[in-house]
């Protein structure tokens, strides 16, 4: 069965349709808050949020009175609380999901809650708002093209190398979370195991008062995270791997010969394969083998 995922264009959806709505809100700087933000805020019927406090500043801020039920959802219970926001869905009423800053579901809350909502058949829409991953990457000055979200990596020196080995041949750019305090150990990992001149940015207080983006090599960065004393919400993009070097025809000769050999097919059949999955021209690679056996 698949799940309704559409809702009305026009703000919240109508009195009596349940729908949970994923809400996002403004990382740093309260201008960036939309005008469907403060209407949702007034009329959603249930507003589940990290923080309560958190939410109640961002009311007061935009101006705007909460009119619904305010109820905690977190990483420490949103398990728990899904079944509760569903019921409310069912009941139909508006489910208002919001994290702290950003997007639910990103590195926040609400991935478990979006997920049974849609196994359940139940309307899901989005309220699009500021996003320090794109923020990040925007102002990064590296490829923007295909990139990849990782979040937080591994606290574990042992855990974080292992991901980082799997990582260390990604072509596309990356984005990292991390928090300021573990800045300069994370970037001396990143230096170790992509090499301490692949370029990265370090990008702290998005959209806020000392917004500042740094863009160095990672020996550079290291360096500047070890002498500095590195404060705010940190996003970390790192430029891809370079793509690794097509091998030359020539050397690929005794790979073809041997699948002749082996699989009994043609050379021309063999040259194919063999070039497919080494990513060279299919003729070079047939013209090497047949040069080769010329001067045998």
């Amino acid at each position: 069965m698949s799940s309704r995922t559409s809702a009305p264009a026009h703000e919240t959806p109508e009195h009596g349709q349940g729908a949970l709505v994923v809400v996002g809100t403004p990382i740093g700087n309260l201008s960036d808050a939309s005008d469907r933000l403060r209407h949702v805020l007034r009329t959603a019927d249930v507003l589940a949020v990290e923080d309560t406090r958190t939410l109640h500043r961002l009311a007061s801020g935009l101006g705007v009175s909460v009119g619904g039920r305010v109820v905690t959802h977190h990483e420490h219970n949103e398990n728990a609380r899904t079944d509760e926001l569903l019921n409310e869905v069912r009941a139909g009423r508006t489910v208002a999901v919001l994290s702290d800053a950003g997007m639910p579901t990103v590195s926040d809350p609400g991935f478990p809650l979006v997920r049974a909502a849609a196994e359940a058949d139940l309307t899901v829409s989005v309220l699009p708002g500021p996003s320090a991953v794109l923020a990040a990457l925007a102002v990064s000055g590296l490829p923007t093209d295909r990139f990849t979200f990782e979040g937080f990596l591994p606290r574990k020196a042992g855990e974080r190398a292992a991901v980082l080995a799997g990582l260390s041949s990604e072509q596309r750019t990356m984005v990292f979370y991390e928090s300021p305090h573990r800045l300069a150990e994370m970037l001396t990992a990143l230096r170790d195991a992509m090499g301490g001149d692949r370029r990265a940015a370090v990008c702290r207080e998005l959209t806020k008062l000392h917004e500042e983006v740094l863009r160095d090599d990672l020996d550079g960065l290291v360096a500047w995270s070890t002498e500095h004393q590195v404060r705010g919400e940190i996003v970390v993009v790192l430029h891809g791997a370079a793509p690794a070097p097509a091998p030359a025809p020539e050397d690929l000769v005794a790979e073809v010969e041997a699948r002749v050999a082996s699989h009994g097919i043609k050379l021309k059949a063999a040259a194919r394969e063999v070039a497919a999955e080494r990513g060279v021209s299919t003729r070079h690679l047939y013209d090497a083998v047949v040069a080769a056996r010329g001067r045998d």
